[in-house]
């Protein structure tokens, strides 16, 4: 009996460990609530701990995580209103990857999604097929999983990502008939939604920004802590391709870039105020023209 309960005991350690090195998010999930009176909250203490759990342990792609591998993100849920089983309200979406040899974390992504409505009765399970439309909530719950991950890995090899933006092309093209907004061309103000987003990820003319994510990562940022004055050149060098499609203007209103551009903003204040003279002045230069509403901030780096 006893070698039975140490056969049984490995047995779940083994299994145990292989479903911990399988997954691929670290996310921490907050819900807001405040804006709603008078309901049971004890709803969004479940609804929180759903989402963490949808987030975190379901296996999102084919490779093996260690623990510490996990991408580190943060779901931010602020609800606004609520008749009986539908929510309304707003999600941000924040991603980090580590920076080699460092205790750095770079912000990936970092957006704010107006349309986050949905329908949830508590205790119910969170359900999602890849090849089906099921609920708006794990829709685009698995949509921003898939971006995060394609990021992620688009800063550790030349369009890495692109399985999982198709992934989440997927899930734009099962949700079209769908009466909650975010997912179709035409409901977007500016070209500024879930839809808009992936399109511009997956369309060729913006290719230069995922070699930008690409380059400046992996052949920049993880130098620092060994060639910095050689990882900071890579840097800036990889700011051209930013210039390359701003110039080139694939759309009326770079959405992709901007979410860029938005990520990453203050760490390029940050990084490039300890560069010699020239490359800030080339920095600077670039900078001002693809972010001209942060002129000022960019002025920071001459010092």
């Amino acid at each position: 009996m006893f070698k039975k309960l140490i056969a049984l005991f490995c047995l779940f350690f083994i299994v145990h460990q292989a479903i911990l090195k399988s997954q691929e998010l670290k996310c921490n999930v907050q819900i807001v609530s405040s804006q709603i009176q008078g309901t049971n909250k004890k709803v969004f203490e479940t609804l929180q701990n759903a989402i963490y759990e949808f987030m975190n342990n379901r296996n999102w792609t084919n490779n093996v995580f260690d623990i510490d591998e996990r991408i580190e993100c943060n779901i931010l849920i602020n609800l606004t209103e609520q008749n009986a089983d539908e929510f309304k309200g707003t999600i941000q979406v924040q991603s980090r990857r580590p920076v080699y040899n460092s205790s750095y974390n770079t912000v990936m992504f970092n957006f704010m999604d107006n349309n986050m409505d949905f329908q949830y009765i508590e205790f119910q399970p969170l359900e999602f097929s890849e090849t089906s439309y099921l609920s708006n909530l794990t829709s685009i719950l698995a949509y921003y999983a898939y971006l995060i991950i394609g990021l992620d890995y688009d800063s550790f090899s030349p369009e890495g990502g692109t399985e999982f933006f198709q992934k989440a092309e997927n899930i734009v093209n099962f949700a079209q008939n769908s009466k909650e907004k975010g997912w179709k061309a035409f409901e977007a103000t500016k070209n500024k939604n879930r839809y808009w987003l992936i399109k511009n990820i997956l369309d060729d003319k913006y290719q230069p920004v995922r070699d930008f994510t690409y380059q400046y990562h992996r052949l920049g940022l993880d130098l620092l802590s060994t060639k910095l004055a050689e990882g900071r050149t890579k840097m800036a060098e990889s700011l051209r391709l930013l210039q390359q499609v701003y110039r080139q203007k694939p759309d009326p209103y770079l959405f992709f870039l901007q979410t860029v551009v938005d990520a990453k903003s203050d760490e390029w204040v940050n990084v490039f105020t300890e560069s010699f003279s020239d490359e800030k002045n080339q920095v600077i230069t670039i900078l001002k023209e693809i972010d001209p509403s942060n002129v000022a901030k960019y002025q920071k780096i001459s010092g």
